[in-house]
């Protein structure tokens, strides 16, 4: 596609994904609100809040793909950023109820009332307006990434080493937010969420509403991704990824290209977590377990990593596999399918699913151009990575 560079960061598979996105922010609450139940076309409550948890994963895995998949930095410590993102909404949240609460305290949430809180700790000023808790939800995220991959890069901590300091990253902020004088609620975290924008979040059309912004955000970054991806920048991006050394040397500045997007991608991250707390109700110190963030990992790699698509479909076929199995019988042995889907995926389809297909596509066509050169890929990771 020609014209401007935004216009030229998507090609036609893109375009059609966007496509679908809009169709399905608009079709799923209109299926949900205005189609009668009696239908066969109607959209149940269930799904909606079901499938709209499922797109705030897949910002998640987007955000991680941004960064493992065209950088070749691999984060286990994404749900950190995922969930103070969800913390930062959930303030929000909090402040809303007032006097509904329990304990009908005008300023102080219920668990602090419960714990002999005299005052509001000063770190939750400002929340109960909307507009500064949408700032904290990026300004959090992005401050924390900002400073910790300051110190990692110009450190120059890669590969196994970052991807533990990550972990221990994520792992420390449970254990803090576990704590009762930590001031988010400890082991229960925040939750008994009323309204949003002064909308009741256990409405129909709220659930909805909550839905169409989901899909919608995925769109924006998913195309944020593609546009930076497709740029000079994302051209470096992936020329560190391969060969890190010789691209410094070349005289790249490459802490700042690894920290900008590793700062941006916590921000997405911090984004998916605010969208995802007034849809499931609660956010606790469990968001924070490293294992939730090694498992965000295993779905843009069941994906297809280096593809951004394949992140969005990892996501959400292996978080819907997780809910059928975890839904039954097969709930104790939901953990054995997982570890034996990413060994599978990882012998038999290094690329994963997305980034096959495109292998096998790209295949069929012409091996090569008029001059003798292959057509290049914005990104082809190699399997061992």
């Amino acid at each position: 596609m020609t014209g401007s560079p935004l216009i030229r960061a998507l090609d036609r598979v893109g375009v059609g994904f966007l496509v679908l996105l809009a169709i399905i922010a608009v079709v799923v609450p209109v299926g949900n609100l205005l189609v009668p139940p009696s239908s066969p076309w109607h959209v149940s409550l269930y799904f909606v809040s079901l499938f709209g948890k499922y797109i705030c994963y897949a910002i998640l895995a987007l955000a991680i793909d941004l960064i493992w998949g065209y950088c070749g930095i691999l984060s286990l410590g994404h749900g950190a950023f995922f969930a103070l993102g969800g913390y930062a909404m959930g303030m929000y949240l909090m402040r809303q109820i007032g006097t509904r609460g329990v304990y009908a305290n005008p300023i102080l949430p219920d668990f602090m009332v419960f714990l002999n809180w005299k005052e509001l700790p000063v770190y939750w000023y400002g929340f109960q307006h909307f507009a500064y808790a949408a700032l904290m939800v990026m300004l959090v995220p992005g401050v924390l990434a900002f400073v910790f991959g300051w110190f990692a890069f110009r450190s120059r901590v890669t590969g196994v080493y970052f991807s533990i300091i990550t972990q221990a990253l994520t792992f420390a902020l449970m254990l803090g937010f576990f704590r009762n004088n930590f001031g988010f609620g400890g082991n229960n975290g925040l939750t008994d969420f009323k309204d949003i924008l002064g909308f009741n979040v256990q409405s129909a059309e709220t659930r909805s509403a909550l839905f169409a912004i989901s899909v919608v955000a995925l769109g924006i970054g998913f195309y944020v991704c593609r546009a930076i991806v497709t740029s000079k920048f994302g051209k470096v991006l992936i020329a560190i990824r391969d060969a890190e050394n010789r691209v410094r040397f070349l005289g790249y500045r490459v802490e700042s290209y690894k920290l900008f997007v590793f700062t941006l991608s916590a921000c997405m991250a911090g984004i998916a977590g605010a969208l995802y707390v007034p849809q499931v109700g609660i956010i606790n110190p469990s968001e924070f377990a490293p294992g939730n963030s090694i498992e965000a990992v295993i779905w843009v790699a069941v994906g297809g990593r280096g593809t951004l698509i394949g992140a969005v479909l990892g996501a959400i076929l292996v978080n819907y596999a997780k809910t059928s199995f975890t839904s039954g019988s097969l709930a104790p042995y939901w953990l054995f399918v997982l570890g034996g889907l990413f060994i599978a995926v990882t012998l038999l389809l290094p690329r994963g699913i997305v980034g096959t297909i495109e292998y096998w596509w790209k295949g069929r066509g012409p091996k090569t151009r008029g001059n003798g050169v292959a057509p290049a890929g914005v990104a082809d990771p190699h399997p061992a990575e």
